[in-house]
């Protein structure tokens, strides 16, 4: 299994956080995904592109690196 992490800047509350973690769960290939207000950790076989891409798809304003 492959880890990423995720860095965010933007995120100020625990609704945005659950969104990020449910984007981030529904995608293919993710099998867990510690969420916060500054990063994620995922474990899974998943394209980084494709954790981006959910993140920013629900325009929160958040940025992700």
């Amino acid at each position: 299994m492959a880890q990423q992490s995720l860095t965010f800047k933007g995120v100020e509350n625990a609704d945005q956080v659950n969104k990020i973690t449910t984007a981030l769960m529904m995608l293919d290939g993710v099998d867990s995904a510690e969420v916060g207000r500054y990063g994620a950790d995922v474990e899974g076989r998943v394209r980084r592109e494709a954790l981006i891409a959910a993140v920013e798809k629900l325009k929160l304003g958040v940025k992700v690196s």
